[in-house]
């Protein structure tokens, strides 16, 4: 998709974060947009910014983990264009912790919010998507879609599962005028480094040194390019691309290093847990 001014396109976790940075990135190109997002005064905030580029803008709040409300949001969507060029799935939750003692509440909310929300999207809003002239579908998953990480199954299942459905959506639709891309940074400074979901309440969040991190607005930037060149695969900032290599130059190694190079030893007992 070489010319982004003028198309239509939909932005889900808008409200803050990367969301609100790449739907500032395509008002700023010249689309019209359409929001999402479950934080009611943000998204209007972000809806008023991207309103003063000049483009026009409609938002609405939903929670993604409920699909009726995913439905919902669908069937105002299309009642109000008649046309559908661009689909960003952004919203994401996050949660650290042992496995274990992740309660079946808490593995529903992260894959219903990072995997089956997207799935849902994409399978309601495709028609339109593909009876567009250019469209293009853009999945933001993660470099731990790619990679290990600990203590943290169920979002890499959930991001493991988003690049593979992107995969399979950019087989089986992807054409000249047609691209889908797996969008998957490292480690970015928003919101969800603070207030990501943890096994304890008393447990501390790791303090990210500043060069392991990038900014919403690089992976924006990314963004929109992968739109406009119809790729793949990306995989934002370098401290992620050099985990991503690691992990493909020697698999052995970074398995070595993901269950044992950093752990104290010691069996897991979780009958006390």
């Amino acid at each position: 998709m070489k010319v982004i001014r003028g198309k239509k396109a939909v932005v889900t976790g808008a409200a803050s974060g990367i969301g609100r940075a790449i739907a500032m990135a395509l008002a700023h190109e010249g689309a019209d947009l359409y929001l999402i997002d479950i934080d009611a005064a943000k998204l209007a905030a972000v809806t008023r910014e991207a309103e003063s580029c000049g483009v026009a803008v409609a938002s609405t709040v939903c929670d993604l983990s409920e699909p009726a409300q995913v439905s919902a949001t669908v069937k105002s969507l299309l009642s109000a264009w008649s046309s559908l060029n661009i689909l960003v799935n952004n919203a994401g939750v996050a949660y650290y912790g042992p496995t274990h003692e992740m309660s079946a509440e808490q593995w529903q909310r992260v894959l219903a919010v990072n995997l089956m929300a997207p799935v849902q999207l994409v399978r309601e809003l495709i028609p339109a998507l593909a009876a567009a002239e250019q469209a293009h579908i853009l999945n933001v998953c993660s470099i731990f879609g790619l990679v290990t990480m600990r203590k943290g199954a169920a979002y890499q299942t959930s991001k493991s599962g988003l690049v593979g459905f992107t995969a399979a959506l950019r087989a089986e639709y992807g054409r000249p005028g047609f691209g889908v891309t797996a969008l998957c940074p490292g480690f970015v400074r928003t919101p969800m480094i603070e207030t990501f979901a943890t096994g304890r309440p008393e447990q501390a969040r790791h303090k990210l040194p500043a060069w392991a991190c990038t900014s919403a607005e690089k992976v924006a930037e990314s963004a929109i390019r992968a739109i406009r060149r119809d790729r793949g695969l990306v995989v934002v900032s370098l401290p992620a691309r050099l985990l991503w290599w690691l992990m493909r130059l020697s698999p052995a190694l970074f398995d070595w290093l993901t269950r044992e190079g950093w752990r104290r030893k010691g069996k897991i007992d979780i009958a006390r847990s």
